[in-house]
């Protein structure tokens, strides 16, 4: 199994705009479970620290192995999310683990 996690800070808007940005983002991200049959589970995570060093979100997700991971990214689906993504984040940090 591997882990795909991807930390996303988003351009500056005002707190409200942002705020359901976040949760817009989630939504979408959270949809593709069930519609990419490689993923195998999902969590979408919005922030709560005030830090400014803090991201804004967080996913975690895990696939079977890399071609499943590379079939996610593929998939048209969550291209249609990262196209979204796009003008939003400005930010992202990403590491891909196998599990033990």
């Amino acid at each position: 199994m591997i882990k795909h996690i991807v930390m996303m800070r988003l351009v500056e808007l005002d707190i409200r705009e942002k705020e359901s940005q976040r949760r817009l983002i989630k939504e979408k991200l959270e949809a593709l479970q069930g519609v990419v049959p490689s993923l195998i589970s999902m969590e979408v995570g919005l922030n709560t620290s005030d830090r400014d060093v803090a991201f804004d979100l967080v996913l975690v997700s895990t696939f079977k192995d890399e071609a499943g991971l590379e079939a996610y990214r593929l998939h048209p689906e969550h291209v249609l999310v990262l196209n979204f993504l796009r003008s939003l984040v400005k930010e992202t940090a990403v590491t891909d683990y196998y599990l033990d």
